[in-house]
């Protein structure tokens, strides 16, 4: 899930949200009055192969991991998968001119449900890799991206390069792709004669927030999306930086689906009018994740390299 480390269980998110903790401009109502509707998209579905087998006629069958808001989470009844994940999902459901059958599930399970026929596709946060693409195909739908965070009050600017965190301690995950990135970026800024980055850790998302705001550290760099919506939530922190998660190349989010299941492209051609058409905005908007927003969907675009 390109890095993101757990900060909200399922139990925890339903019990936040239940008890009123999430923001009041964030609407995590099982209902979603506010979420993007489209009429059928006849490009996209002409693109669909005669005779597409879904799991069930005019149902368009999504798996989704409820791990944290804003991407996906658990709405106030505790059970209905809310989020930006879900708006697209609807969007490319309505597109397909079906009705949508969102399956929250836990992370490790999706490859095996999809690889088995149990769902059509996954709209999860899932990262395009050169692995993964071996046995999926995939629609790309948002930026996978990491973000650098600072308090409020910072006298930090911008942090895009190496050069800009050298001598930094920066909160990151244990053995996550960003902490891949930082070290990557310290060791050049030590070889170019600059200060190491200091990388610290923390369990969960309480104690990175709390690290940052106390001045334990200097910045935060996790996803994007969680720390996108506790500084859209509070206000206590600004983003001052984007990097991609497959730096230094790319490995953006894509709907996946069966291998050779010929729905890729028709998924793509929808992502695209929604794109062009405007919904596709509104729902990352709804959500502050207006960074992420892909000029255009790609039918498996080169993605995070093996290691």
């Amino acid at each position: 899930m390109l890095g993101v480390v757990r900060w909200f269980g399922a139990a925890t998110a339903a019990l936040l949200a239940a008890s009123g903790a999430f923001a009041a401009d964030f609407d995590f109502g099982p209902q979603q009055p506010g979420r993007p509707h489209v009429q059928a998209d006849a490009r996209a579905i002409a693109l669909l192969p005669e005779g597409a087998k879904f799991v069930r006629d005019g149902v368009f069958t999504v798996a989704i991991v409820p791990f944290a808001p804003p991407i996906a989470t658990y709405a106030t009844d505790a059970q209905t998968p809310v989020g930006a994940d879900a708006d697209i999902a609807s969007l490319v459901a309505d597109s397909l001119g079906r009705k949508l059958d969102l399956q929250p599930i836990a992370w490790a399970d999706w490859p095996l449900g999809l690889t088995s026929g149990k769902y059509d596709a996954v709209i999860s946060n899932v990262g395009v890799t050169e692995a993964r693409k071996e046995k999926f195909d995939f629609s790309t739908y948002r930026l996978g991206l990491h973000g650098f965070y600072v308090r409020d009050d910072s006298a930090i600017k911008q942090i895009r390069e190496p050069q800009d965190a050298a001598g930094l301690t920066i909160i990151t995950g244990s053995g996550t792709n960003q902490e891949r990135i930082l070290l990557e970026w310290s060791r050049r800024d030590v070889a170019a004669g600059l200060q190491p980055i200091s990388p610290q850790y923390y369990d969960d998302q309480t104690a990175v927030i709390l690290a940052l705001l106390s001045g334990c550290a200097d910045a935060i760099f996790n996803p994007n999306g969680p720390l996108a919506y506790e500084a859209a939530k509070h206000g206590r922190i600004r983003l001052v930086g984007t990097v991609n998660a497959g730096w230094p190349l790319r490995s953006d989010v894509g709907i996946a689906t069966r291998k050779g299941a010929g729905l890729a492209p028709a998924l793509t051609q929808a992502i695209n009018d929604l794109i062009s058409g405007g919904s596709y905005a509104v729902a990352l908007k709804r959500w502050s994740l207006d960074e992420e927003a892909l000029p255009k969907s790609e039918t498996n675009p080169p993605g995070l390299p093996k290691y």
